[in-house]
């Protein structure tokens, strides 16, 4: 194919096509005037403060910060912070909330709240407990919060359990793990399991290792990024530094989602004020929208073409990988007819994608939910995986899969042992540590947590960091199964949707707890791409009564374990808690000296640069991905008449531009052209064939409910899928959940939108 037909297959973005206002790339302006308005803002002095401080970025994993200041990268390159942190400081550095907000407002009230709002009334700053009976939080103090964590805690071991996310540090996840370890329960769910645990399920069975093989320093030495279900423009805009210096360079970037993104299209970076800024740089060199679920079949294609075209490396698979032929010979003997009714892309397209990828230097495979939240998710995992191994783009420098995970740290909390998959040498290496065997009991990831406390099977939980209730599918079963648990402890810096719907059947007590930057230790932290950063201490602006995460844990666990087989009390200090993470975390030795030396290391053992995999034979397992089923069902399925005006679509669920995971910093979406929350991003054929117009207000039903009065809005999606936001949308879809890793469904949900009949 030459360069101009290829070309031609790049389609026009069909953004806005009334609103002039609406932004035509992503990034530029409005960020830069986000940022003077929050620097010209009374809070701007705390603002840089924070900014300038060296310490690991609030927002994503790819932050930056550490030990080379509050604006740098592990490369060393400057002007490396984007809005969300900004964003996510400024939440932290807002007033204590006001005593009396919780005295003059009852839990009924307080359910009323969105996200936002949550967010918005400020920080926790002294710990308080909502009893059973009583319709107000009440103030409680210390010895009272033990008394009833410990009772707790003691319960049998099989019925307590944790749920954490990636906002604290290494030091406080390691502390969380070994503490219920030490109870003799397995039972540490996190908030990985409802994102990227099929990310990790899917790279250990093939390649042996969990977790990007890809340094930041290997990145910018491929030549081809194929970016997959990710939307780094929203949620992880540093990455989008990366991908305008590829393309600046020669690079291609291959982006596939069924939303056609502005940001992914073109993108102006603050980093490069004159040549991107303003103008914006080209990103996507071939956009593919396929329909939702569907990526098996489309690399499924991808390959099918590399074995047409001759670009498949048979001496690498030969000598590097097993089961390639059945991959291989699966790929050729799909018919093309089928491939591309299912995947909704045409043969052109796939073949142009994997013309770019066979004759690249280096392709880096990346991809974030829009993979792995589907009841074939980790086939999805490996489809990608496999078209990787099949050019011989793992275990060579600037190539590689690089999983792009979310939430700054969560990698870390995996890293750590906080998993219900841990690994051997890890297990070993604890139990030598406790001196005794640990649980064989399978313990429960978040939807089997859910599951089990809707049971009546979980008496206790502590949640440090995240939104258990919030985080969930099924609203109604979330909040019912929360309610049967006896006691729930929330660590956390604000309050979110979960402290005041997830509540326990008699004690709910929240902890306010320092930040990232507010530590009185030195803390560490994990980036998606296995950099260890440091953290200096901190203080925090507030006169409440918060503590360390570490601190009460340590405290806690003294409580329950005393001073056996470890002195918990002397861990208060993250110091010596690091001893413990280098003895026992293989690649982190490095952490035993890093008081003294402040070098902040890449993780030994996961970048790959020699095509020799951490399994026991030394190769990569290739595996044969079975075609998903693409079909809809029909409106009587959903229990309406046939009569009804309306059309089933594929419900995608999805972030705003101002959102971190569940916390929403504005209510509208500037680039979708979204105005609020309770809107739907249809395709305008979709919509108008079914009799549907733009700002109608329809009601969208899924497998567990519906919303009403949700305004129809026309957008980038493609033809047959349709686009809400998270987390209001959960309360009506089950998301099925796949098995292999445990995580929900959100990106394909069926669902019928339609008007409702007006009683005549």
């Amino acid at each position: 194919m030459d360069a101009n037909a290829q070309q031609n297959l790049q389609p026009t973005p069909p953004f806005d096509e009334k609103n002039t206002q609406t932004p035509k790339i992503g990034g530029g302006l409005p960020v830069i005037k986000y940022w003077a308005e929050h620097t010209l803002s009374p809070e701007g002095p705390k603002l840089w403060k924070t900014l300038l401080h060296k310490s690991a970025c609030l927002s994503c994993s790819w932050g930056t910060g550490g030990q080379k200041g509050g604006f740098t990268n592990e490369f060393g390159e400057k002007l490396q912070r984007c809005m969300k942190s900004v964003e996510a400081i400024s939440a932290e550095i807002k007033p204590a909330i006001p005593a009396n907000i919780f005295e003059q407002h009852n839990i009924t009230e307080l359910q009323q709240l969105t996200s936002m709002e949550c967010d918005r009334l400020g920080r926790l700053s002294f710990p308080m407990i909502l009893r059973e009976g009583k319709s107000h939080y009440e103030r409680i103090c210390w010895e009272e919060v033990y008394e009833i964590a410990e009772a707790a805690f003691r319960k049998q071991p099989e019925r307590v359990a944790s749920y954490s996310s990636g906002r604290a540090s290494n030091e406080a996840a390691y502390v969380l793990q070994l503490m219920i370890r030490a109870l003799g329960s397995n039972n540490l769910a996190d908030c990985s399991d409802l994102c990227h645990a099929p990310s990790t399920t899917g790279l250990q069975q093939m390649l042996g290792t969990q977790t990007s093989v890809v340094s930041l320093e290997s990145l910018k030495k491929a030549d081809c990024v194929v970016l997959t279900g990710s939307n780094p423009s929203y949620n992880q805009p540093r990455l989008m530094n990366e991908l305008i210096q590829l393309r600046e360079h020669g690079g291609k970037v291959i982006v596939i989602n069924p939303m056609m993104e502005i940001g992914l299209v073109k993108f102006g970076s603050p980093a490069y004020p004159i040549k991107s800024l303003l103008p914006g740089s080209d990103i996507s060199s071939l956009y593919l929208q396929p329909i939702p679920g569907s990526d098996v079949a489309l690399f499924t294609g991808i390959q099918k073409s590399l074995i047409e075209q001759g670009l498949v490396a048979t001496e690498y698979l030969q000598a590097h990988t097993w089961g390639w032929e059945a991959v291989l010979e699966h790929a050729l003997s799909t018919a093309w007819e089928t491939i591309t009714a299912i995947c909704g892309v045409s043969q052109a397209e796939i073949e142009a994608a994997a013309k770019i990828i066979g004759t690249s230097k280096g392709v880096v495979f990346a991809w974030a939910m829009g993979i792995t939240q589907h009841t074939n998710s980790v086939d999805n995992v490996y489809a990608i995986a496999n078209t990787a191994l099949i050019t011989g783009n793992i275990g060579r420098f600037g190539a590689g899969v690089m999983p792009v995970r979310g939430h700054s740290n969560v990698q870390g909390f995996g890293s750590m042992g906080v998993t219900v998959k841990l690994k051997q040498e890890i297990q070993r290496a604890l139990e030598t540590l406790l001196g005794r065997p640990l649980s064989r009991i399978q313990g429960y990831h978040t939807r089997d947590l859910i599951e089990a406390a809707d049971a009546g099977k979980v008496d206790s939980l502590i949640c440090v960091g995240g939104n258990l209730y919030g985080a969930n599918p099924d609203s109604t079963q979330a909040k019912r199964a929360l309610g049967n648990i006896e006691t729930i402890i929330y660590l956390a810096t604000k309050p979110n949707l979960g402290h005041f719907s997830g509540l326990a059947k008699q004690n709910t007590i929240v902890i306010p707890v320092l930040n990232r930057f507010e530590q009185p230790y030195k803390i560490t932290t994990e980036s998606g791409n296995n950099f260890i950063r440091l953290s200096d201490e901190g203080q925090t602006h507030l006169k409440g009564d918060l503590v360390p995460e570490v601190q009460f844990l340590t405290e806690l666990a003294h409580r329950l374990h005393g001073e056996s087989p470890v002195n918990w009390r002397e861990l208060q200090n993250p110091k010596y808690v690091r001893q413990l993470i280098a003895q026992t975390i293989p690649g982190f030795e490095k952490m035993a000296t890093i008081d003294e030396t402040k070098e902040e290391f890449t993780i030994g053992g996961r970048i790959l640069t020699e095509p020799h995999f951490p399994t026991p034979t030394g190769k990569a397992s290739m595996f044969v991905t079975p075609l998903p089923d693409t079909t809809l069902p029909d409106a009587k399925d959903f229990g309406v008449s046939e009569s009804t005006q309306g059309v089933v679509v594929a419900l995608m669920t999805g972030r705003s531009y101002s959102q971190h995971n569940t916390v929403v910093y504005k209510i509208d979406d500037q680039y979708r052209g979204i105005p609020h929350r309770n809107c739907i991003l249809m395709n305008r054929a979709d919509a108008e064939g079914a009799g549907l117009q733009e700002h109608q207000r329809v009601t969208v039903q899924a497998d567990a409910g519906k919303l009403e009065n949700v305004e129809v809005i026309y957008g980038s999606v493609r033809q047959g899928a349709a686009l809400m936001f998270y987390p209001e949308v959960n309360a009506i879809l089950k998301a099925r959940t796949e098995t292999r890793s445990g995580t929900p469904a959100y990106k394909r949900v069926p669902a019928f939108v339609y008007l409702e009949k007006t009683k005549g």
